[in-house]
């Protein structure tokens, strides 16, 4: 049985690696997402039952889950030179004359697309991957080799056996385009649920691809890695001895070693077509699905480079040529104001349909009355638009020679005025506010503001809060423009008749969505007080408010200090909960509410566990651990009333020491005298009798 699991395990290997070479170097899948990930489950499971055959190189270890102490910083073999970059076809020319004037005649160039990364050194020793090793300062680099196994298109082993016994090859590290703008539509999805608005969500989402790659690999936890889908393009190979006669021919070899080298560089014998070859990609870069900031110019043969050698800094026989910034100007058509779920405003550019990087932009995204303001911009201007990451469109500046004046004779038709930020909602015309120190205006009228009535029941029945997934945004908007629900306790008063009257509502389908509503019940208090929509009360402060008063009431008519005794609740939040309940609809909405059965207090199981044993005491939970893991343990310090935070401090009563736990929280904690307990020694403060 054991042989016939080992040959189990190496066939399966070899089947997900074929796998993923056709999927991430070849772009030629030949089997579906699911289907490969039924093979890797397998895989996994046969090597928890027989772990004497797990190997380091199986694909199983791209799913992460190791954690790293520190980065260990690692030098340079070979270091990791910067090219020289140049901006104008000028200076292009003047570097294809220093070349010649060299005593070079007779040579090409290799163009490679520079990718907008993260740089990386690869070591391979007998066709395994033994180390990776960040650009760093160019001498030494960070050790990132657990993080570096989860990216799918580096082989961990390589195909064939024509391939040196060691050698080192780099490349660029990068976070595809369709993955950057899934992950900030996940953040989005998220923190609208949690109430934030738009200039606070714009704030905290990725600001473009090459710093969330960066930021990504130097998670501690390799599963975090794992579940960001990094690629890699490879283009320079280095070693002792290899027997290779130009750097074009090394890349087309390191292919057939199934290392992932891009398919777009190109041999020039000229200058001319160095220069075609910008000229083609400076407009085709924007189809591909990664983010491209120039070419790189390469003199092709070994022995050329060698004779051309090295400045201080850089290579003679290389330069980096940058594409200008992607920036188009448009004319801005109008303003107009979008009403979110909390009634934040959020003024919307609208611009004459322009192409830029590669796509249509017609609206961008102006934030608030200051920036508008700041950037002087009106209605009529012609504008500069850009986008943030070459991803999100942006107004950067207005172009003022274009301004019409409509005085003295000027040709323009008549002048822009100053733009005049609206007073009132454009949605149920209540006069807007503003809040001391917040950008945002709002609409306050909560209960009658239909872009915030819709929101507030979307928020309410979204997965994290009541999770009534059959009852989705287009449902909620018939049903509140037929007059059947007009907030969220309406919804448990539907009838089945009600639903029949909907466009496109079946029998089964009001009927599952009936049922659904009537599920969402049993959905436990903290749930409910994040789903109910007060204003900065996010999935985890919900938690917390549900632990520390247990119900409903309590919370009702806590006082400020009260308030303010909760962790990571501050003057601005606990003020926006006392003005929650200080409004008799909202009271009006709980009590329906409460009638239809819905969870107001924590329920007899979680009191009975509940306790006071570490109240008022602050931990740090670091490292992995071997009874609880984090998320358990941060619960049972939540159970007993504890508080967790993220960061040592002063404040801090202990630190909860793991395997593998952070370096700085340790030295930070015990320059601060923070007393630092094991696992077993939390198991034991909990297990003692409270006094």
């Amino acid at each position: 049985m054991s042989a016939s699991a080992k040959e189990k395990i190496e066939e399966l290997s070899k089947q997900i690696e074929e796998h993923n070479y056709n999927y991430y170097v070849l772009s030629n899948p030949t089997i579906s997402d699911y289907e490969f990930d039924k093979l890797l489950e397998q895989l996994i499971v046969l090597e928890k039952e027989h772990p004497e055959y797990l190997k380091t190189d199986s694909p199983s270890q791209r799913v992460g889950g190791q954690v790293t102490k520190e980065f260990k910083s690692v030098k340079h073999k070979y270091p990791m030179l910067s090219l020289g970059n140049t901006y104008n076809e000028t200076d292009l020319r003047d570097f294809d004359e220093r070349i010649r004037k060299s005593g070079l005649t007779d040579f090409e160039y290799v163009c490679e697309l520079k990718y907008d990364g993260v740089s990386i050194s690869l070591t391979y020793v007998d066709g395994k991957l033994t180390q990776a090793v960040t650009r760093g300062d160019g001498e030494k680099g960070d050790d990132v080799t657990t993080n570096v196994k989860t990216i799918s298109s580096i082989p961990l082993k390589l195909r064939g056996d024509n391939f040196p016994a060691e050698f080192e090859i780099r490349g660029e590290i990068f976070m595809p385009k369709k993955e950057f703008l899934r992950i900030n539509e996940d953040l989005r999805k998220d923190l609208i649920e949690e109430g934030y608005n738009e200039e606070e969500i714009y704030e905290k989402q990725l600001k473009n691809p090459r710093n969330a790659t960066s930021g990504t690999l130097k998670q501690l936890d390799s599963k975090a890695v794992a579940q960001r889908k990094l690629d890699c393009y490879l283009y320079s190979l280095l070693g002792e001895n290899l027997p290779f006669a130009s750097h074009y021919d090394s890349l087309e070899a390191a292919r057939t070693w199934g290392l992932k080298v891009s398919g777009d560089m190109e041999k020039c014998s000229t200058i001319e077509g160095v220069l075609a070859y910008l000229n083609k990609w400076d407009t085709k870069r924007h189809t591909l699905n990664v983010e491209t900031d120039g070419v790189v110019i390469k003199v092709n043969s070994f022995e050329h480079q060698r004779f051309l050698g090295f400045t201080a800094k850089s290579p003679r026989w290389a330069i980096a040529y940058k594409f200008k910034a992607t920036q188009v100007s448009t004319l801005l058509e109008s303003i107009s104001y979008q009403v979110g779920r909390t009634g934040a405003i959020t003024p919307v550019a609208n611009l004459k349909p322009v192409l830029l990087a590669g796509t249509t932009v017609k609206r961008a995204s102006l934030h608030n009355a200051d920036i508008i303001e700041k950037l002087d911009v009106r209605v009529g201007d012609t504008v500069f638009v850009e986008k943030g990451g070459e991803i999100i469109p942006k107004i950067i500046g207005v172009d003022f020679t274009k301004r019409p004046a409509g005085m003295g004779g000027n040709l323009f038709e008549q002048e822009v005025k100053p733009a005049e930020y609206i007073t009132h909602c454009p949605e149920c015309n209540t006069e807007l506010v503003r809040m001391e120190g917040e950008a945002n205006h709002y609409c306050p009228n909560e209960q009658g503001c239909p872009p915030q009535v819709k929101g507030k029941m979307e928020h309410f029945v979204s997965r994290k809060a009541m999770d009534i997934d059959s009852l989705g945004s287009e449902t909620i908007a018939q049903l509140y423009q037929a007059g059947l629900i007009k907030n969220i306790a309406d919804i448990y008063e539907l009838k089945k008749e009600d639903l029949l009257k909907i466009d496109r509502m079946a029998e089964k389908s009001a009927t599952n969505l009936l049922q659904g509503i009537q599920a969402s019940c049993q959905v436990p208090f903290e749930r409910v007080l994040f789903a109910i929509g007060i204003r900065h009360i996010g999935e985890t402060t919900a938690k917390k408010l549900a632990i520390y008063f247990r119900n409903i009431d309590a919370i009702r008519n806590a006082t400020l200090p009260q308030l303010l005794e909760v962790g990571d609740i501050g003057d601005k939040t606990a003020n926006t909960i006392i003005d929650y309940f200080a409004d008799d609809r909202n009271i009006e909405i709980i009590t329906k509410l409460k009638v239809q059965g819905l969870q107001f207090e924590l329920s007899g199981e979680q009191m009975a566990h509940k306790t006071d044993k570490l109240k008022d005491l602050t931990f740090v939970v670091s490292g992995v651990f071997k009874k609880f893991n984090r998320d358990d343990l941060k619960k049972t310090i939540e159970q007993h009333n504890g508080k967790n935070v993220g960061s040592v401090s002063g404040k801090t009563s202990y630190l909860i020491a793991g395997d593998n736990m952070g370096p700085e929280k340790l030295k930070k904690a015990e320059k601060l005298g923070v007393k630092i307990i094991s696992e077993d020694d939390f198991i034991n403060m909990i297990a003692e009798t409270s006094n």
